[in-house]
């Protein structure tokens, strides 16, 4: 490393408004090159970022995904831009993808340290012995990890890494964003919830329209939650009533909040191949008046859904991470969150700021949005507790935890390949 600042390149698949927050961060402590891979994909719509003048940007594939591309063309590409750049450490996202390894052998044969960035966990999908092998081949590669949380941590751990090797505060969003933007729509809220023609009181989810986003299963449980309000609408009028029937001036709330504001509505933004079916599922549970499908929004307008929504729920069966959780809290909201999201351990405290559940107990996250829509004044509290938690979980924090890595990698040699982690980088890049 010569006179200038730390210099590190840091690659990621496709700059979307999170990376750009996060890398925006990391460039007011160090000097950041970020190589993105390509320009488009298939997974998210998001508009382009314009960087200018923030960034030093590089698009290896800016007419296509890299995915599609031949392994030889993303490995040319890759080799060719860090020669040109010759960072002083290259963060890398995660041990598999074609451009990922295309970095790791780049830094392998310049050795030039390279930092592994990965928000995998030791449970987000079934693991085989084969592939927990190869990966921990290509892990000892690797001289520092920037992980999402402690979860994350103990994976990166599993797999060989050393504990003091592994920062943490890779999955971060732009806090101050949602918090301002929602304070300030917040304080117009007459004006603004006609605009995008939102109920008084809801329950909001932000996710893909896939399989594993659970989204069938969450509807079902909202269903079953109204017909628990209901159940208890009927209980508190029976109750009154023969109160009543005692002492005619009686008012009985056996609850404690107003019949009026039940149930909450739901409202789910995203949009994918499941559209259709959620739509069906919709029809025949005939809940198309209360739950609005209002689908795929770009950075700048989900500060709106927020401001307005009354509690988040993400129902997850697995994720990594959960960035939604991340904008959900900045904005002020209580959660509701799968345990088998990766950010649920560090992100939520049971009973202060939400409370997570079992994705598959349609019974729990029923009777958890029953909970939450009879808190009345408390989920202020647990709103204010949200924007604490989160405060500590911004794009500071993977700003310092880079840049620790960065130092801790640059601290020890280079890692060291033998004939056979050679051999192994060679057939992967060879897929």
């Amino acid at each position: 490393m010569g006179s200038d600042k730390l210099h590190v390149a840091v690659v990621f698949h496709r700059l979307g408004p999170y990376h750009v927050a996060r890398l925006t961060a990391a460039a007011k402590v160090m000097r950041i090159t970020a190589i993105e891979l390509s320009a488009e994909t298939r997974e998210y719509a998001w508009i382009k970022v314009n960087t200018e003048g923030q960034l030093n940007r590089v698009t290896l594939f800016p007419e296509a995904d890299s995915r599609a591309a031949n392994s030889r063309e993303v490995a040319a590409r890759m080799e060719k831009i860090l020669g040109e750049t010759k960072p002083d450490a290259v963060a890398l996202p995660g041990w598999s993808d074609g451009g990922a390894l295309a970095g790791l052998q780049w830094c392998r044969r310049n050795r030039v340290p390279a930092i592994v960035m990965s928000e995998s966990t030791a449970w987000d999908e079934p693991r085989k012995p084969w592939k927990e092998f190869v990966k921990r081949r290509i892990v000892n590669q690797f001289s520092a990890a920037l992980v999402g949380g402690s979860p994350h941590v103990d994976y990166l751990v599993e797999l060989g890494m050393a504990r003091e090797r592994v920062f943490t505060g890779y999955d971060a969003v732009d806090n101050e964003y949602f918090a301002a933007t929602t304070e300030e729509i917040r304080r117009q809220k007459a004006e603004s919830r006609k605009q995008p023609g939102l109920p008084e009181k809801f329950f909001l989810a932000s996710a893909r329209f896939i399989e594993k986003k659970n989204l069938s299963r969450l509807i079902e449980a909202y269903a079953l939650y109204r017909e628990k309000v209901e159940t208890r609408k009927a209980e508190n009028r029976k109750q009154k009533a023969e109160a009543q029937s005692v002492d005619p001036s009686a008012s009985v709330s056996t609850f404690n909040f107003q019949l009026s504001t039940l149930p909450w509505s739901l409202v789910l933004l995203g949009d994918g191949p499941l559209r259709e079916t959620l739509n069906s599922q919709l029809s025949t549970l005939n809940l198309h008046d209360h739950v609005l499908l209002l689908g795929f929004k770009q950075y700048d307008e989900l500060p709106a859904y927020y401001a307005h929504a009354s509690a988040f729920i993400h129902a997850s069966t697995t994720e990594q991470w959960g960035l939604v959780v991340n904008e959900a809290m900045a904005s002020g909201l209580p959660v509701l969150v799968s345990n088998r999201c990766g950010c649920a351990r560090d992100l939520v405290q049971e009973g202060v700021n939400g409370f997570t559940f079992d994705p598959t107990n349609v019974e729990q996250i029923a009777g958890l949005m029953l909970r939450f829509s009879t808190l009345n004044s408390q989920l202020s509290t647990f709103a204010a507790t949200s924007r604490t938690i989160i405060a500590n979980w911004g794009t500071e924090k993977f700003a310092i935890g880079l840049k620790s890595a960065a130092e801790t990698a640059l601290a020890a040699s280079p890692r060291h390949a033998n004939w056979s982690d050679r051999l192994l980088m060679h057939t992967l890049l060879a897929r």
